[in-house]
């Protein structure tokens, strides 16, 4: 008796499930959400996915000044033991999201909704942040920084392709208030992570993170897709979009009526010659070559994206970015520790020096949506290369080398922003080029979560190789034989950046305009 009173309910449950989480209506359109329109405003959308990357990068930098101290207390690492352990956890981070980007891309990719997959990143965030606050062994640190990885993973393949279905041809500019976000997160959070740990204690500096987690929550669980809103909006530019679309794709015809004739035409044919034939002694073969194509299909998107040499050089320049700045997080607070006998606090400090500067980062979204990411980008990697080198003259506890690597942080916290910025817009070009040039080639759902999946992955390649070589250096050489390093591998981005690059973000699409017209 109680089953079937029970059904509706329960089939009420899971289509409010379904819609919470993936923004889809299971059945058909009824009742729109409140406040629809603000809740798929560009605004909202955009602050949305800020505030994820927000999240995310404030989370990974609330501990770097922490860390080091934190093993010794809570994990009980010996002194000599923590810069080892401490680069290990950095690459921790890394590696997941090396392994997690591409299929957080995919997914995003194949699904009807992006929101879905940013709470499943929300929850593992959620999980690294227990684990790091109230973990007391190596084990379960490296547990924490590996679920913080897969979070990262699916914030930046998802959060940046959700940008590109929202602004439209303003990506560089996006791109650059994603940068602001990140700077913002890295200035803050450091000065946070340091104060809280020496006047309250470990734990209490993860109330913050706590704080910040359940914002991101409300916002994520709020925003709607501008594309799931269209179920309940019907605006004028949404029908005159739809209109364009057909209208382009029925250019080149002589009328709107003709081509159902003509692709008619064959396909009786085919139908006539099939029956003339054995159809059950071809099945399996049509089976096959289904299957066969299947795969091809899956694989066509990535190799097209990889068979570009603009976007192998974004990658390689992510790369080396990664690296570079990873590399420093790595052991540049023990570098002051060691050498200014600095507390985490004033190491915290430090780094307002380095990240302050990237509030600029829009500007070079803007320059790279107008120019193209070429010459930014260029410019920002040679711009770098003589701080990095100079960084090799601080080696004394005075007020005069203090200053003079607060300047120098200063500077490359000026210049790396116009090599990174550019560079992340510069995927979305590569894809619209290459839509331009054969439309249709990557489906109808695009690929910008796989091509933001690949972002992720040089980016985290350059964030393991980046602490591992840093930290490797200074304990066997020295702070200044690393300065001159990361000097060479900016200068090597710069080169490719310069050879491969290209001067305009879509090239392909003015060269068609002409055709299309005539």
């Amino acid at each position: 008796m109680t089953l079937p009173s029970s059904a509706p309910h329960l089939k009420h449950t899971h289509a409010w499930t379904r819609q919470l989480f993936s923004g889809t209506k299971p059945e058909t359109p009824g009742k729109p959400p409140h406040f629809l329109a603000f809740r798929s405003s560009t605004f909202l959308i955009v602050a949305t996915v800020n505030l994820a990357i927000f999240t995310d990068i404030f989370f990974y930098a609330l501990i770097v000044p922490v860390l080091p101290f934190a093993l010794s207390t809570q994990a009980g690492v010996a002194e000599d033991d923590v810069q080892t352990w401490v680069s290990i956890l950095l690459a921790a981070y890394s590696a997941a999201l090396f392994i997690g980007s591409p299929a957080s891309g995919i997914y995003a990719d194949h699904i009807s909704s992006r929101r879905w997959p940013l709470l499943l990143g929300l929850a593992a965030l959620t999980g690294a942040t227990f684990l790091l606050a109230f973990g007391n062994s190596v084990g379960l640190f490296v547990l924490g920084r590996l679920l913080q990885g897969l979070s990262a993973a699916v914030v930046w393949s998802v959060g940046c392709a959700l940008l590109v279905d929202t602004v439209g041809s303003s990506v560089g500019v996006a791109m650059g208030y994603v940068s602001i976000s990140m700077s913002i997160a890295l200035l803050l959070a450091p000065i946070i992570g340091g104060v809280l740990y020496n006047n309250v204690g470990y734990v209490a500096v993860y109330y913050v993170a706590f704080g910040v987690v359940g914002l991101d929550i409300v916002l994520r669980l709020v925003m709607i897709e501008k594309k799931i809103a269209r179920q309940w909006i019907k605006e004028p530019e949404a029908e005159n979009i739809s209109q364009g679309d057909v209208e382009k794709n029925a250019q080149g015809d002589s009328s709107a009526e003709e081509p159902p004739r003509s692709s008619t035409i064959p396909t009786e044919t085919e139908i006539g010659i099939t029956t003339t034939g054995p159809q059950a002694g071809h099945s399996d073969d049509h089976s096959s070559i289904e299957d066969g194509n299947k795969k091809k299909n899956r694989l066509r998107p990535l190799i097209e994206l990889l068979k570009s040499p603009r976007l192998l050089v974004a990658l390689y320049g992510i790369l080396v970015e990664s690296g570079i700045l990873l590399g420093f997080d790595a052991v540049l607070a023990l570098f002051v520790r060691g050498l200014f006998e600095w507390n985490a606090t004033a190491v915290a400090i430090l780094f307002l020096a380095l990240f302050i500067p990237g509030f600029i980062a829009p500007l070079a979204g803007w320059l790279s949506d107008r120019y193209g990411a070429k010459w930014p980008s260029f410019a920002g990697f040679v711009a770098t290369i003589p701080v990095l080198i100079s960084l090799r003259f601080v080696t004394e506890n005075t007020i005069g080398h203090k200053a003079l690597l607060a300047v120098l942080l200063a500077l490359a916290g000026a210049t790396l922003p116009f090599s990174m910025t550019p560079l992340m817009a510069e995927i979305s070009y590569v894809i619209e080029a290459k839509e331009a040039e054969n439309p249709g080639i990557f489906g109808e759902k695009g690929v910008y979560g796989l091509a933001y999946g690949l972002f992720n992955m040089a980016f985290a390649l350059g964030g393991i190789i980046g602490p591992i070589w840093a930290g490797y250096v200074v304990n066997s050489a020295g702070w200044g034989t690393l300065t001159w390093n990361f000097g060479l591998w900016a200068a090597s981005a710069a080169l490719a950046v310069f050879i491969f690059g290209a001067n305009k973000p879509k090239t392909p699409t003015i060269e068609d305009t002409p055709a299309e017209s005539a």
